[in-house]
């Protein structure tokens, strides 16, 4: 059986390229992007994923860890022994004292209301106050929703916005009383 032309011939080397800039994308895309800034700087390459968790008190598999009993004879060894036999050397504490003051932080509220919404459940308060019937009559209704789902949107914008409700229902208010 005859070769195909061409598949034989000898490779050129190409002095062209940037071998050491092809080197260093290699190993870019070779060693993944780490998100964690603080896992990030303290990572050292030259160990595994494993030597470098256990140095920052971090472990690799969650359920090696902390174990979880099969039965109730090995949950009463634990209880006797303690757990003196695991206790590993954490070199790099400052890590997790990051990452603890980090989960601390309060979370920020992303949960918000579209502004049509919010001046679709302004309106109807304003002209019909807690009669959700009447609001479900009303010309503002476009997408023709029942009192109950009136009302549901009403407690949405109570729950998401609470200190804006107290506020829109306290200067509504003085309105009413000039018009009786």
């Amino acid at each position: 059986m005859p070769k195909a032309k061409g598949k034989s011939r000898r490779q050129k080397y190409n002095y062209n390229v940037d071998r050491k800039k092809q080197n260093r994308a290699f190993r870019k895309r070779a060693a993944p992007r780490i998100k964690c800034t603080q896992i990030r700087h303290a990572w050292d390459r030259t160990k595994t994923v494993k030597q470098n968790l256990a140095e920052m008190g971090l472990a690799v598999d969650p359920n090696k860890a902390i174990p979880i009993p099969k039965t109730m004879q090995q949950v009463l060894k634990m209880e006797v022994d303690g757990q003196e036999a695991n206790v590993k050397t954490v070199r790099k504490p400052y890590v997790l004292n990051e990452l603890e003051s980090e989960a601390s932080l309060p979370e920020k509220k992303s949960e918000t209301l579209s502004r049509d919404l919010i001046d679709y459940v302004q309106h109807m308060i304003r002209s019909h106050g807690e009669n959700y019937k009447a609001m479900a009559r009303d010309e503002k209704n476009y997408y023709q929703d029942t009192p109950k789902q009136i009302k549901r949107k009403i407690n949405v914008y109570k729950r998401f916005y609470p200190e804006e409700y107290q506020t829109f229902v306290a200067s509504l208010q003085p309105e009413k009383m000039e018009q009786q």
